[in-house]
């Protein structure tokens, strides 16, 4: 069900990075796809757009503009009125997504091996060098974004134009699902051991094996974040 106080208590709350001047549809996007992930606005929770508008301090075109964005992303839906919320896809629709983006991953990392330029692979290994390093010390939001550009980059060095986009689609339509499996500090040693792995086959230009190292690591993503959706909606069921 929407949650049509999500928004007035962040407003009360002072949540909301209102900002005096104003935004473009882009940053107006990025600050409404991170109360997102963050939770701020749960899935479910009715937006208004005027008054959504009123808060960040912007007019109604760059929030028209933000809206059609994560409407393609994924995180907003509209009902048969237009009215917009957050959206809230179940589980089976996820896990359909996923097999879409294991296997766009998998075959990104297999082209990569075979058109990334050195300048590409050296940019990779320091992306996951400072996945590692800021392992600890990142806050989830932070540590989500490194590790979703890393995964981008591998695709992007494929240099096959028609699977960069449809990545960027799919990747855009699973930012909540994947959020959710970044933020489990207590999965992150792990996920870093994969990237190395990753990374390694990479370096060597071993297709199989960087496809397939590819599609281990996301399919342990994938489990984890089934695990977390189970635990979310156990305590939604209680409350």
């Amino acid at each position: 069900m929407a949650k049509p106080s999500a928004l007035s208590s962040l407003i009360e709350e002072g949540q909301l990075p209102i900002k005096q001047r104003k935004l473009l549809g882009e940053e107006t996007a990025e600050t409404l796809r991170e109360l997102i992930l963050l939770g701020k606005l749960p899935a479910g929770a009715s937006i208004p757009e005027r008054d959504l508008a009123d808060a960040l301090g912007i007019s109604r075109t760059p929030m028209r503009e933000a809206m059609r964005v994560l409407e393609t992303e994924g995180l907003i839906e509209y009902s048969a009125t237009r009215r917009p919320s957050v959206a809230n896809p179940s589980r089976e629709t996820l896990a359909h997504n996923q097999a879409v983006i294991g296997a766009l991953e998998a075959l990104g990392g297999r082209l990569a091996c075979q058109h990334a330029t050195q300048k590409e692979l050296d940019n990779i290994i320091q992306m996951n060098q400072r996945l590692t390093e800021k392992t600890d010390a990142a806050a989830p939001l932070e540590f989500f974004k490194m590790d979703m550009n890393f995964h981008i980059a591998i695709v992007t060095a494929s240099a096959n134009h028609a699977l960069i986009e449809t990545h960027r689609h799919y990747i855009a339509r699973l930012w909540r699902a994947r959020f959710i499996s970044s933020s489990l500090k207590l999965g992150r040693q792990n996920t870093l051991q994969q990237h190395q792995h990753i990374v390694d086959m990479l370096v060597k230009r071993d297709a199989a094996a960087t496809a397939s190292a590819l599609e281990y690591h996301l399919e342990t993503s994938f489990k984890n974040v089934a695990k977390a959706l189970i635990e979310q909606e156990k305590e939604t069921s209680s409350q």
